[in-house]
């Protein structure tokens, strides 16, 4: 008869990793630091598992990751949300870190995620650029909000705050474009999005860095992946509207403004979104639909290796 096989999981916190194993149930807890990752990597190298699944939160799941996978364990990280999900759905509302390391790990056994290769460090520099990006943007526009509202008296200091700000989103805006340009097949993908009427660079550079999937899925796998596909809310007689949910909330923003601006001067779109009105929808239903035709083009584009055409 053959072994049984073992699936763990890792509640990653700042300062600790729970490790749970399924079927077992056994748990043990490590220190999230140098000598920790490495006895905890000891501990599950002997398990020999399966599958390896840790919560991607707050980032401080990566290094555990990149450690395991330098091992050549088969670990995955997973969004936060799915494991809620699951735990939901199994009954188990407690929360302590052993229970959570419980539930990733019956998660592992039952769902049994697909393992995907790590970003080299060039495509993790890309990605942690364009998030602080989007943190620069996300202070600007409250600091600007603030400024319309404060006293005479906290005005200049808001202003030399903004003023700062726009200097750093200057100097990353410039790391982002140097660091494109020194990889041709980076730049040739910056290259073919942009000849699109509507994609700006920060959309081509979003999708650089937080879509590699780019250009490899069908039309249906991408705008699942990203949460542009439509999903149905029936229930006997009973027929809801469709929504789209989950995916890549991020994407889905900067994609909002590329398909504003696309409506109005990309003619494919633009006749697209009219039709749309014509046919009685409402501008969030015209404008998501052509969030989705958008990144459908784009798909299409890098998977072909052709620019943008329009006879």
């Amino acid at each position: 008869m053959s072994e049984q096989a073992l699936f763990v999981g890792i509640d990653v916190a700042k300062d600790r990793l729970d490790v749970a194993v399924s079927p077992s149930g056994e748990t043990k807890p490590f220190t999230h630091n140098h000598q920790g990752l490495s006895a905890l990597t000891a501990y599950i190298r002997a398990l020999s598992p399966a599958l390896i699944v840790l919560e991607a939160t707050g980032g401080y799941h990566k290094t555990v990751l990149s450690t395991l996978a330098a091992e050549g364990l088969p670990a995955v990280a997973i969004n936060p949300r799915q494991i809620r999900d699951f735990a939901k759905a199994t009954g188990t509302l407690a929360k302590t870190d052993r229970i959570d390391a419980l539930v990733i790990a019956r998660f592992a056994e039952a769902v049994r995620p697909e393992v995907r290769p790590l970003r080299d460090e060039e495509a993790e520099r890309l990605q942690a650029l364009i998030t602080r990006r989007r943190q620069l943007i996300e202070m600007l526009t409250a600091e600007k909000n603030r400024l319309a509202m404060a006293a005479q008296w906290t005005r200049k200091d808001i202003r030399a705050h903004i003023h700062m700000l726009e200097r750093q989103l200057k100097r990353i805006d410039d790391q982002l474009k140097d660091l494109i340009d020194q990889s041709p097949l980076w730049r040739q993908k910056d290259q073919i999005l942009q000849s699109m009427p509507g994609v700006g660079p920060v959309l081509a550079r979003t999708l650089l860095a937080e879509l590699p999937e780019l250009g490899t899925l069908n039309r249906r796998q991408i705008a699942s992946l990203v949460g542009l596909a439509p999903f149905n809310r029936d229930s006997g007689r009973f027929r809801g509207r469709r929504m789209i949910w989950g995916g890549r909330a991020h994407i889905r923003t900067v994609l909002y403004m590329s398909a504003v601006v696309a409506a109005r001067f990309n003619p494919v779109i633009r006749a697209f979104y009219q039709r749309l009105k014509e046919a009685g929808k409402g501008f969030k239903v015209a404008i998501t639909a052509c969030m989705r035709k958008i990144l459908i083009i784009l798909n299409t584009m890098i998977k072909n290796n052709t620019y943008w055409k329009y006879a």
